[in-house]
């Protein structure tokens, strides 16, 4: 996987749980709104995973 494509990943990963975790705060049924924020805080957890895997890698 080529640097550019796995930073463009890192911050989809990162921009898009924020928003779902965020989201899942709004919404009315309990359980969705609680899903929503596993995923988000899971997809955010991925991005950090791949900033330190970014950081390992050779250039």
């Amino acid at each position: 996987m080529r640097a550019q494509t796995l930073e463009t990943l890192v911050w989809v990963l990162i921009y898009g749980g924020i928003i779902a975790a965020s989201l899942g705060f709004f919404v009315a049924d309990a359980v969705l709104g609680g899903l929503m924020q596993l995923g988000g805080a899971v997809a955010v957890a991925a991005g950090v995973l791949l900033i330190w895997v970014r950081s390992r890698r050779p250039n």
